[in-house]
């Protein structure tokens, strides 16, 4: 095991390696480095985590990451709020509004179901989602979650609880290949499948 110059180094690291993707020798190479900057930009760092941390708010409407109760997509009059977008999470958000190709709203799960991570439907906003569609005149809802087998099942089982209301079930195109993830997609691959959209229920087909 690695011994520390300093518990307070090793604390530090320890913190950082609990980030995904990082690594102890990542998270060693970040605390060094954070050692070597001026102490004020290390505590404008430390303080903008912390008020992150306390501050940020789920909108009450998409659930989607805001600085207030409603984000400012859902409280922009300019949006189509009768057609609303299904993602896995606030990421997906961002490469969606980063191709300028969609000007309807969002709705984020906050995850796919996954049996195996033991992730079900109740721990997702899909209840929320099916009560936002009764109530709040919604016309077509875009199914936008990964392609995946846990992507799947998620869009089939909002399906199976929506088909029966009055309103078009999409999802992005899957003829174009951009990977499992929205946010690795490039903007005009993503946007065009946004614009080419298809009836989730011919995919049932395929």
């Amino acid at each position: 095991m690695t011994e520390y110059p300093s518990k307070l180094l090793e604390e530090a690291v320890n913190e950082l390696s609990k980030l995904p993707g990082v690594g102890r020798k990542t998270a060693l190479r970040l605390a060094l480095h954070l050692l070597k900057e001026d102490k004020k930009d290390v505590e404008l760092l430390g303080n903008a985590l912390i008020k992150m941390s306390q501050e940020v708010k789920y909108c009450k409407t998409c659930h989607n990451i805001s600085d207030k109760e409603i984000c400012d997509i859902c409280s922009n009059p300019a949006r189509d709020h009768t057609k609303v977008c299904v993602v896995e999470d606030v990421r997906d958000v961002m490469a969606i509004e980063n191709t300028s190709q969609y000007q309807g709203v969002y709705h984020v799960l906050g995850g796919i179901i996954s049996p195996m991570d033991g992730i079900g439907p109740s721990d997702l906003s899909i209840e929320a989602l099916v009560n936002r569609i009764r109530n709040n005149g919604v016309n077509e809802l875009i199914l936008a979650l990964p392609t995946t087998m846990e992507g799947d099942t998620t869009n089939f089982y909002i399906y199976k609880q929506i088909k029966e209301l009055d309103l078009k079930i999409t999802t992005i195109a899957r003829g174009i290949s951009f990977g499992d993830e929205l946010e690795y997609a490039d903007e005009v691959t993503l946007g065009r499948s946004i614009v080419n959209r298809t009836l989730y229920k011919d995919s049932l087909s395929e």
